[in-house]
């Protein structure tokens, strides 16, 4: 198969599944969801890896290949791994932006918008070096303890660092905690701690507090904001500047969250296999105390 045909029979596909997904039985439907939430996964993993992560049998797999109209499970599979050959969609140019810009004032709109976030994204990655990531990496695992702070739109950034974070790192705190300020949670702060603090313009005068506190006590500073001079009197000992220009008045975060992200995979690996249990102990108590909610299952709801 042609790899540049590939994302279209891809596209197709996948809505196919999507439109089927309900009048599907219990296993295919679930061998259906993996395949439209996974498609890369998919196109690179053997039949037994991909039932093995949906908890499935590889042959349900089999089944949904034979209900879709191929002979063979690698018949299903073929335009997924052709679409990897591409190097996924950054090696297909962006001839799809003019495409959307085409198709009318929304379709110039989301171009417009689409392409700003992509620029974001590749501003803030190619200023995230090796050697700093790796500076801050160390930082964050030697540190006695390393808070996570941020306020108002920034806080869901900081909150989901800490979420994954912790898991390989434990040292990690969220703060504030609840509803006070970063400051309340920051009195025992010392020289032997680190603060990771994220604030884009305007910047929150708690986030500069609880730097300059930071600044006096002698902890280790991490900046990640949209500026390496954000107020006078801070200092940063490490800082990760992004692109955050949008075409609203609030400023986007589609950067700093790309290079968060990027900075969590350096953490899981640097963790090596105790991060990894602990990931998994996680993952197992969720399970076991039901916080998933099961697909098989429809919610209740109160007529």
């Amino acid at each position: 198969m042609d790899p540049h045909l590939a994302p279209q029979k891809i596209a197709r596909l996948l809505q196919h599944l999507k439109d089927e997904m309900e009048q599907l039985p219990p296993r295919l439907k679930a061998a259906a969801k993996y395949v439209v939430d996974h498609p890369g996964d998919f196109g690179l993993d053997t039949i037994r890896v991909s039932a093995q992560k949906t908890g499935v049998s590889a042959n349900s797999f089999v089944r949904l290949a034979q209900h879709l109209g191929y002979d063979s499970f690698d018949g299903f599979r073929a335009p997924f791994r052709a679409a990897l050959t591409t190097g996924q969609d950054a090696g297909l140019g962006l001839d799809w932006l003019d495409n959307m810009a085409a198709e009318g004032p929304t379709g110039q709109l989301q171009a417009k918008a689409a392409r700003n976030q992509i620029n974001i994204v590749s501003r803030s990655l190619r200023l995230m070096s090796a050697d700093r990531t790796e500076a801050i990496t160390t930082t964050l695992q030697q540190a006695r303890r390393c808070y996570v702070t941020a306020t108002r739109s920034s806080y869901a950034l900081a909150y989901y660092f800490h979420y994954v974070g912790r898991m390989a790192l434990p040292t990690l705190e969220l703060v504030p905690r609840h509803m006070g300020a970063a400051l309340d949670d920051l009195l025992d702060i010392s020289s032997q701690d680190c603060l990771l603090a994220m604030t884009f313009a305007p910047y929150s005068a708690g986030t500069i507090q609880a730097l300059r506190l930071a600044n006096e006590r002698g902890a280790k500073v991490i900046l990640i904001a949209d500026s390496e001079v954000i107020a006078p009197g801070i200092k940063a000992d490490h800082t990760l500047a992004v692109a955050s220009n949008s075409l609203h008045a609030f400023g986007a975060i589609g950067g700093a969250m790309t290079v968060l992200e990027c900075l969590l995979t350096h953490l899981i690996d640097a963790g090596g296999p105790d991060a990894r249990r602990r990931m998994e102990a996680y993952d197992t108590l969720r399970q076991d105390s039901g916080a998933y909610w099961p697909s098989a299952k429809l919610p209740r709801t109160r007529r």
